[in-house]
């Protein structure tokens, strides 16, 4: 793959890594994850914060597929280029319409269905690229053709959603996603290329930084207009370690040894590692860390506002949920994600991530700030835990290639 296929498509280097343009696309994901909190934040109940997933599940997919086209063709060159920026447009359309994903706005174009035909559009031309580059690769063309059914499918039910409402509606997107998620499965993956495994995984990292990024912009808009104090600066902390543990349990050690894992693979192995490790086992990471920054955004409310709340109150049940079960659910993912990739299974970090389900409960009786402090406490000593007990083979993994 190192030989152009067509004169203005350029095939990456098995060494390539993330080009600016591709760090460009990824800030139209990081509006995204902005517009999905706002979606959860102003429908502050569970039917509000599953949709929320729904959105952002939705969002990933056509990501992912871009995730999967710079793995073989250079972003930044050519046609490649051409391709990136329409899907950056048709993705900051689907991100502007994500407010009325459910619910169409009065005036205007009617959002779902803008929402699904951008959708459309970021496929095809993901589609419209792997087709140019599989030219003279069958086997390639041939998962293409696998391939177009679910996305025909699924923009198909997006469409019927954009008619309906209520429950029906909610129950459709699921039926969108099924026929997204599984519909790959279905298909295989021997026909599917990943040349450039080291800049395939570096995206993905950068994604979960990108993810981590929406956490700390929470923090400040908790506090927009509130003027500074004791309570919002031990708050603004306290989220930033919970932030800074998830990156901790992320790149400390797994990123690496899964990265070294994907280069040594090869062919179909590499791509359905690449299919379950990264593209499907990094959604849950993800959307854990989007939960956290819902249930950061309420706590910095509570601390930075001492007119309506004051340091006693409790957190209303969801954003309190949301924050121990978004950690969970990262815990949870990583613990997929290294296996799948390793095979290693982390136990202690399993029984933290029940651990934190256990406490909700808890945390539910304690103040806004003190519950924060709980949930930060419970991951510093996970990472302390972890940072004792294996310091030696931690030293041995991030240190193998130097030299």
């Amino acid at each position: 793959m190192s030989t152009e296929r067509h004169p203005r498509i350029v095939s990456v280097m098995e060494e390539a890594r993330v080009t600016p343009l591709e760090l460009f696309f990824d800030l139209v994901f990081v509006f995204s994850l902005t517009q999905v909190t706002a979606l959860m934040a102003a429908d502050l109940t569970g039917g509000g914060v599953v949709r929320g997933m729904l959105v952002l599940s939705l969002l990933w997919w056509c990501w992912v597929g871009f995730s999967w086209l710079g793995s073989v063709v250079r972003a930044d060159e050519g046609l490649g280029r051409v391709a990136m920026f329409g899907a950056m447009a048709a993705m900051l359309v689907l991100a502007l319409s994500v407010p009325e994903a459910f619910d169409d706005l009065p005036g205007g174009l009617t959002g779902p269905v803008v929402i699904a035909i951008a959708y459309l559009t970021v496929r095809i031309l993901h589609l419209w690229m792997f087709w140019l580059v599989s030219s003279e690769d069958h086997l390639l063309r041939h998962q293409l053709v696998r391939f177009l059914p679910s996305v025909l499918g699924s923009t198909a039910l997006l469409l019927v959603a954009s008619q309906i409402h209520g429950d029906a509606q909610t129950l459709t997107w699921f039926a969108v996603l099924a026929v997204d998620y599984v519909g790959t499965i279905l298909g295989g993956a021997s026909g599917w290329r990943l040349t450039a495994a080291g800049l395939f995984a570096e995206r993905h990292g950068l994604i979960l930084i990108v993810a981590l990024g929406e956490s700390i912009v929470a923090i400040g808009v908790g506090v927009a207009g509130s003027p500074i104090s004791a309570p919002v600066i031990a708050a603004s902390v306290l989220g930033l370690a919970v932030a800074a543990c998830i990156w901790w349990a992320y790149f400390d050690v797994t990123s690496l040894m899964a990265e070294r894992a994907l280069r040594r693979a090869q062919g179909e192995e590499r791509t359905r590692l690449a299919r379950d490790a990264y593209s499907y086992l990094h959604l849950p990471m993800i959307a854990g860390v989007v939960l956290l920054a819902l249930g950061l955004k309420k706590v910095l409310e509570y601390v930075g506002d001492d007119v309506f709340h004051d340091l006693s109150e409790v957190l209303p049940t969801l954003p309190l949920a949301a924050m121990f079960v978004g950690v969970a659910l990262f815990v949870f993912g990583n613990v997929a994600f290294k296996f799948r990739s390793i095979r290693r299974m982390s136990l202690h970090r399993v029984v933290v991530g029940v651990l934190l389900l256990v406490l909700i409960p808890v945390a539910g009786g304690m103040p806004a700030l003190a519950a924060l402090g709980l949930l930060a406490a419970v991951m510093v000593g996970l990472i302390a835990f972890e940072a004792l007990r294996f310091a030696e083979i931690r030293e041995q993994i991030r240190h193998e290639e130097e030299g």
